[in-house]
């Protein structure tokens, strides 16, 4: 148990004492600068600044003492050997190794693996410059200029979100030349809105289609895989001709036969690959398709960076660590229920929601790993949208609310696509929020500025004191990008560690699943089974509407 740890009790009584202490005070100490040196550092391309915490010295000393009792080397040096630490379904956990060099040594049960991830990321390569060079065509010849990646859950928003990240490098090919790459396109949702939406903006003969599905059974995506066959053969695509409009992510062959996906034409990933950690392998197929291989393997290159300073830098100066570290302390000493990913990029406008099935998908348990109740309060409610909209929506909150919401702000130094002007009035925004949530504002500055009346003051002032990291990256570029995400997933693990739970598993969302399927058969008249009167009532009033045609 976390909680019988004397690191955990000390920084119980360490809370207490610095509780009241403020932030602006540290800053306008003569050694302001010492906490700004001590309390950043930078690796894999990135630079933190965590000196906007409620921390001191020995804050941090305590918390990278937690993090030496509760184990986290150990457990993070058995992870990337491979061990089973996913033990609630017999798995490693090793999806470091898809972004590995092929050299090196890891093994799962014995068995290198670095020779399969490269071979699949060698055909990864091959098709996607036979489609992007237009060599790959449709049945009837025409070369494909449209890409819809059918998946859901992991299978969807990492590799959506690295596109849309990157949809300023679209075009930019791995042969070292301007070539046109598709246009890429995500449904996930079992929504027919969705898919139909979607479909009728393209041209069947022009069009591909990856189905990524692990075991090929996943009930959103194979619903959206049958009827877009069926779009294809309604609009005139023969049968045969289908295998030139479909692929598959899959490890399921039999079924991708059965289908009619050329086996050929599989893209195999391993069970040691979880659906949210699974956008660095053969699931990335769309990202390749859309911005070129290149740029996968410099997203690759990233990772694999801040993988090796996670693996190799003291607890002390090593960024996921910290992060996470910094998680627990506001989560479990702090008490605080969310936390806030801010982005300062439209780029990075759907990496707040891809943290929210990381983060809360590996940590949303209650149960530790050797199956007795967690004690304490596990992942954090995340959420955030991409700044500078996020202030004239929740930052109220975040300022002047009841409750304190820790804030992680990431900008990129540079933008993707400039206009004159507008990138230094982003970062402007970004680093006064920062600034602001410290600071606060008191009555004095209030009096100082001309404000006097009671009631304007008690209405504009506000305590400050309120946490935040600062992320900075050079730009949006495929490198930053797979550094910074690996970060949140170590970030997650050290988290998970300290709590003592599995990360790695998501039985949480099995149980809805299971009860779906017959409520499905029941919606379309075959059969009536024993529910709450709650649900037997809905039921039955959507089997009226869609026995009206709803």
């Amino acid at each position: 148990m976390p909680t019988d740890l004397p690191a955990w009790q000390r920084l119980q009584q360490h809370y207490q004492a610095i509780r009241d202490q403020r932030m602006r005070d540290w800053f306008a100490a003569p050694d302001a600068r010492e906490r700004v040196d001590r309390f950043s550092l930078e690796a894999a391309g990135l630079f933190l600044d965590y000196s906007k915490n409620r921390i001191v010295r020995e804050t941090m000393d305590l918390l990278v003492q937690l993090a030496e009792e509760a184990g986290v080397p150990a457990r993070r040096d058995a992870m990337f050997a491979g061990a089973h630490i996913n033990a609630t379904e017999d798995r490693a956990a090793l999806h470091m190794a898809l972004r590995a060099a092929p050299d090196a040594p890891f093994q799962v049960d014995g068995k290198p693996v670095m020779p399969a991830v490269h071979d699949v990321l060698a055909r990864m390569r091959d098709f996607s410059q036979r489609v992007r060079s237009g060599e790959w065509k449709g049945h009837s010849g025409k070369t494909i200029t449209d890409v819809v990646n059918l998946g859901i859950g992991g299978s969807d928003l990492g590799p959506r979100m690295v596109c849309r990240a990157l949809a300023h490098l679209a075009g930019d090919g791995s042969e070292g030349r301007k070539v046109s790459g598709p246009r890429v396109h995500f449904v996930s949702n079992v929504d027919g809105t969705e898919l139909a939406e979607t479909l009728a903006r393209l041209d069947p003969e022009r069009t591909l289609v990856i189905v990524c599905s692990k075991t090929f059974t996943t009930l959103e995506t194979m619903a959206n895989a049958n009827s877009t066959r069926q779009w294809f053969v309604a609009r005139g695509v023969p049968e045969g001709g289908l295998a030139r409009h479909f692929v598959a992510v899959s490890t399921n062959l039999e079924a991708v036969r059965a289908f009619g996906i050329d086996p050929a034409n599989m893209f195999e990933f391993w069970d040691w690959i979880g659906g949210r950690f699974s956008l660095w392998s053969s699931v990335g197929l769309s990202i390749t398709l859309a911005l070129g291989f290149e740029a996968f393997a410099e997203l690759l290159a990233g990772g694999r960076e801040m993988d090796e300073h996670f693996r190799t830098a003291p607890l002390a100066r090593n960024m996921p660590v910290i992060l996470g570290l910094l998680g627990v302390w506001y989560r479990n000493v702090f008490g605080l229920p969310t936390s806030c990913m801010a982005p300062y990029s439209t780029s990075l406008e759907l990496f707040p929601a891809f943290l929210q099935q990381l983060e809360m998908e590996s940590n949303g348990k209650s149960v530790q790993r050797d199956g007795q109740p967690v004690r304490v309060d596990t992942s954090p409610v995340v959420w955030g949208t991409a700044g500078t909209n996020g202030q004239h929506a929740y930052f109220q909150l975040i300022h002047q609310g009841s409750q304190i919401v820790p804030v992680d702000f990431v900008a990129p130094l540079s933008a993707p696509r400039t206009l004159p002007g507008h990138h230094a009035k982003l970062l402007a925004n970004c680093f006064a929020q920062a600034e602001a949530l410290m600071r606060g504002r008191t009555e004095e500055e209030l009096r100082a500025a001309g404000i006097v009346e009671p009631e304007r003051i008690a209405h504009m002032r506000f305590a400050g004191n309120r946490p935040s990291n600062m992320l900075l990256i050079e730009g949006i570029t495929p490198r930053a990008l797979g550094a910074l995400i690996a970060l949140y997933e170590h970030r997650t693990f050290v988290m998970g560690a300290i709590w003592n739970i599995n990360s790695f598993d998501q039985w949480g969302v099995e149980l809805g699943k299971l009860l779906a399927r017959p409520i499905e058969a029941e919606l379309n008249g075959r059969g009536e089974g024993p529910h709450d009167p709650s649900t037997s009532a809905l039921i039955a009033r959507a089997r009226s509407a869609l026995a009206r045609g709803g």
